[in-house]
């Protein structure tokens, strides 16, 4: 295949790439080179990209190639470039974490998550731009560089997997690895009408990759659709071909039984995001699925407790670097660290023990449903300027964005974003620890249902 042919396949999902390839219709060195001209002509390649690694995909896409002609590939994303934020360590390459206290810092070894990737032979097409040490969700980052939203420019793409995100919404790679504390692959994936998944947290291996919260940092995917995000959560898992898959085969809409989450998550919804949520539950309804409403106050106790949870080991992390070069942090964001610095370790051992306690509450009260509900973001991406000018209210809209979001991280869930149909709404639908099987299955029927 000629390259100019290969730049058609970007409307191609991840998984079709992969049949293109093994089909012998798509080489992956002719993949590669027209994902490297579409980078580099992008206008905001360099708002999405800290760096593209040719030598290593070019390397690793011939290497795929040899595999195709012999028939002998490793996985069905083999020779399929994907992006990498950038705390994943990629040896031999900077390694940042968005943010300049850690400039120059470059990793003699992959990240565990990486070496899973190319033993699947997945391509590194190169490392994404993201908010400094992960620790926002609105994606503004002035110290290195803010990505956009795909259907606002002026607008931010979300965070902390800014990047990310909007690597694949430009299409310019059929997949992303984002990492989520909070809502970080889930907030960019719903403002940037993408199929976002956070697994359960401990689940997927953390070496390599720079720290924020390891009580709660959790690695995932970012992909145009659920199968996509299910066959590279498998090759992230380690499970290899046999779990790579389409999901969904085992179940239909008709009959779930979903709860949709009453309290937090429904409260001062913004624009069309309440409607779409809305439109989404008549659509599941119509063909089928049980809806009920849920009331479960143990959700804003759990909220509550944020403060004593988040902050307090963040500062326990990063305290000393800040407290040293303050300068190189942008204020609002040091200034979220630094709220860690007054919450003693009697207080942060105090709300982790209410939340385990909490954490059976909720999942004993959801036992037997097949998934909970809720929208993936209450608020619309904001503008770049008016966040940037005012901190006070980068403030308040970080938390509201990363609100609904946070919640299935309090709670030790998995969750899968999905796009609503309306733009830069998602669609958030939460399962119970090591449920994700059965969550991906449940979101492929939702999807082959609604599309």
């Amino acid at each position: 295949m000629t390259q100019t042919a290969a730049t058609g396949t970007f409307g191609a999902d991840a998984l079709e790439t992969g049949r293109r390839i093994d089909e012998g219709r798509l080489d992956p060195r002719d993949l590669l080179e027209a994902a490297l001209d579409r980078a580099a002509a992008h206008p905001h390649a360099g708002e999405i990209f800290t760096l593209l690694t040719p030598d290593r995909a070019r390397a690793e896409a011939a290497d795929a190639s040899a595999r195709a002609r012999r028939n002998a590939r490793l996985s069905p994303l083999d020779g399929v470039p994907v992006t990498w934020k950038d705390l994943f360590d990629t040896a031999g390459v900077p390694t940042e974490a968005g943010t300049r206290l850690l400039a120059g810092r470059i990793p003699a070894r992959d990240a565990a998550l990486l070496r899973r990737a190319g033993a699947a032979g997945m391509v590194c097409l190169g490392k994404t731009h993201m908010t400094e040490l992960a620790f926002s969700g609105l994606g503004l980052n002035p110290m290195t560089a803010s990505p956009p939203c795909v259907n606002d420019p002026d607008a931010v793409s979300g965070g902390s997997s800014s990047g990310a995100a909007a690597s694949v919404a430009f299409g310019l790679a059929p997949l992303a690895i984002g990492s989520d504390t909070g809502g970080s692959i889930r907030l960019p994936a719903a403002w940037n009408d993408l199929v976002g998944f956070k697994p359960t947290q401990g689940l997927l291996p953390m070496e390599g990759v720079v720290p924020l919260i390891p009580s709660f940092d959790t690695p995932g995917p970012l992909a145009r659709n659920v199968v996509d995000a299910a066959a590279m959560f498998a090759v992230l898992s380690g499970r290899g071909e046999a779990a790579a898959g389409p999901a969904g085969s085992r179940c239909g809409v008709a009959g779930l039984r979903l709860a949709v989450l009453q309290d937090v998550a429904l409260d001062g919804l913004e624009g069309p995001t309440g409607p779409a949520f809305e439109a989404a539950l008549v659509r599941l309804s119509a063909r089928g699925a049980r809806i009920m409403r849920l009331r479960a106050p143990e959700v804003g106790t759990a909220m509550a407790l944020s403060g004593a949870l988040f902050a307090p080991e963040a500062w326990g992390f990063w305290g000393t670097e800040i407290a040293a070069r303050p300068d190189l942090v942008y204020p609002p964001i040091r200034e979220r660290f630094e709220a860690g610095a007054g919450v003693s370790a009697a207080e942060h051992v105090a709300a982790w023990r209410h939340l385990r306690g909490l954490r059976r509450a909720w999942w004993a009260r959801v036992s037997g449903l097949d998934g909970v509900l809720l929208p993936a973001a209450p608020i619309m991406p904001p503008a770049r300027a008016a966040v940037a000018a005012d901190a006070a209210h980068f403030t308040e809209r970080n938390l509201m964005a990363l609100r609904n979001t946070r919640i299935g991280n309090l709670l030790g869930a998995c969750a899968l974003t999905f796009p609503t149909g309306v733009a830069s709404t998602g669609l958030m639908l939460m399962a119970p620890p090591l449920a994700e099987a059965r969550l991906l299955d449940v979101g492929a029927a939702r999807e082959a249902a609604l599309g």
